[in-house]
């Protein structure tokens, strides 16, 4: 079985974070979403289930983080091309999410950005030459 990565997200409004994982280029499938959750494909392997707050509590006795206050996790996402960081973040903002929330990071070889969901959450989409990383040309 393929190895496959799923990020399970507490959201207050589950209609405005499908919205918004739409215009980020994820795909909702619909054979995995309910009136509690989206499963919001990026990829293949990775899926981002949107869960309302009443229902992610179901799987856990801690409370739910406020992600506006405190960041419990960074989630970064690989790029094909610095054009598609740049789409991704402007899309972001665009989406009711909050664009560029530090510095963009660019060391020639690698080139990131950072975004908010509606949520809080933070996201790190980064583009990477795997050649000048490794040392190869």
């Amino acid at each position: 079985m393929t190895k496959m990565i799923f990020v399970n997200l507490p959201v207050r409004d589950l209609a405005v974070a499908t919205r918004f994982f739409e215009a980020i280029g994820c795909t909702k499938n619909a054979d995995f979403s309910s009136d509690d959750a989206s499963s919001m494909m990026w990829s293949d392997t990775i899926i981002f289930m949107l869960l309302r707050h009443e229902y992610f509590s179901t799987f856990t006795s801690k409370p739910i983080a406020d992600a506006h206050a405190a960041a419990g996790a960074l989630i970064a996402l690989s790029c094909d091309s610095r054009e598609a960081v740049d789409a991704i973040t402007q899309a972001a903002g665009k989406a009711g999410g909050r664009a560029d929330i530090r510095e963009p990071q660019d060391m020639g070889f690698m080139y990131g950005r950072a975004f908010e969901d509606p949520d809080g959450n933070i996201f790190e989409p980064v583009w990477m030459d795997m050649s000048q990383a490794s040392g190869e040309h």
